[in-house]
């Protein structure tokens, strides 16, 4: 996006205004117009950015971004993405599965916990924090009901693994 003819017609405005002052005032407006340049520049960045923040929020789980590439603002638009697993054919989303209570651990079973890090789409991770705060759990424990159910359902073995919110219906493997 081109802020140069936004500027320059700022600019010309100026000078229409100033010229009604007389000289002297057109003489001061031709030298506060260029350090005003870069505060206007900045002016519409700010606009722009909050403009796009605004965009976003209701575009979720999509987003516009404003990236500034030789001082020049341009945007940047992330559609939420496609869904190849969407039943198309499904008449009513299933409801969503609510992950069973993890088992108690044998005796004599390691209860020792390990750290993972886990990155999540955010609209996934927000549907996560839901369901969790919809079963008054964290979402730490329910992940690790949600693992410990989609392992135990086949013996530990690769299963599909099914979750439905909503119109939006998602499918994947997990070992």
């Amino acid at each position: 996006m081109e802020l140069r003819p936004y500027i320059d017609a700022l600019r010309h405005e100026l000078a229409l205004a100033a010229a009604t002052g007389g000289e002297d005032a057109r003489e001061l407006a031709e030298r506060l117009t260029a350090p005003l340049e870069s505060a206007v520049r900045l002016a519409l960045l700010d606009a722009l950015s909050e403009a796009a923040t605004e965009i976003t929020r209701d575009l979720a789980p999509g987003s516009v971004d404003l990236r500034l590439r030789n001082r020049e603002p341009s945007f940047v638009v992330t559609l939420p993405p496609a869904d190849p697993w969407t039943d198309q054919a499904a008449t009513s989303p299933p409801a969503e599965p609510t992950p069973a209570p993890a088992p108690a651990p044998a005796a004599g079973e390691d209860e020792a916990t390990v750290r993972i890090s886990l990155r999540l789409p955010e609209n996934l991770k927000n549907r996560v924090e839901q369901a969790a705060a919809r079963a008054g759990v964290s979402i730490n424990t329910w992940l690790i009901r949600a693992a410990a159910a989609a392992a135990d359902r086949d013996g530990g073995s690769s299963a599909t693994v099914t979750a439905a919110s909503g119109s939006q219906r998602f499918t994947g493997w997990v070992r």
